[in-house]
């Protein structure tokens, strides 16, 4: 239970604090509503749970022993991250058509960007690291992910339904480009530190 608690604590400040995805969530709340946005919501956890599993199971040790591959994944990290930082940036309607942003992100990308971000990668080493049991690893492993999405679920949920409770004020005048033009750009300085540290 000690163990459970300390896993679902560590899931709730790594899953509620701000990051790339929660940015993602909280512009597609904005821009599209929460119904168009849960396959994001879905895919960004799917995508990071899923990573921790096969972490578990042998591909931390890959990532140990072939930096490049850490640093590969960084890198188009950021570039993918730049180039929806952009797609955001030029929205100005409410998911509307004739717009560069005109549908949410997708179940897969959302997942795919969990692949390729270092924070995700490196918070699968650590719940590995500190709350698998080698002893009965599989069982262990599955159980950890079902504490980590029974928290992380609803905690990446609230980026998504503040983004939603917005799109009302957002209506008026200028304020979605002003809106999506800060998102695209909290979007770039987030993965700036995950660019530039090792």
């Amino acid at each position: 239970m000690e163990t459970a608690l300390a896993l679902m604590s560590f899931a709730l400040v790594m899953s509620i604090t701000p990051g790339p995805a929660n940015f993602l969530l909280l512009a597609s709340g904005a821009n599209f509503g929460l119904v168009r946005t849960l396959p994001l919501l879905f895919g960004v956890s799917f995508g990071f749970l899923f990573m921790v599993f096969l972490v578990g199971i042998g591909l931390g040790h890959v990532l140990e022993q072939y930096p490049v591959v850490h640093t590969t994944l960084r890198f188009a990290c950021g570039a993918y991250v730049l180039w929806l930082a952009y797609q955001i940036g030029r929205s100005r309607s409410l998911g509307g058509d004739g717009e560069p942003m005109t549908n949410p992100i997708g179940f897969i990308n959302a997942a795919l960007l969990q692949w390729v971000n270092p924070k995700a990668w490196t918070v699968a080493l650590i719940v590995n690291v500190s709350y698998a049991f080698p002893g009965a690893l599989v069982p262990s492993l599955l159980k950890m992910i079902l504490l980590f999405a029974i928290v992380n679920i609803p905690s990446i949920g609230v980026w998504a339904l503040s983004g939603s409770a917005l799109r009302r004020h957002l209506r008026s005048g200028k304020r979605l480009a002003v809106f999506n033009l800060g998102m695209a750009s909290m979007l770039v300085l987030s993965t700036i530190p995950m660019l530039f540290t090792t």
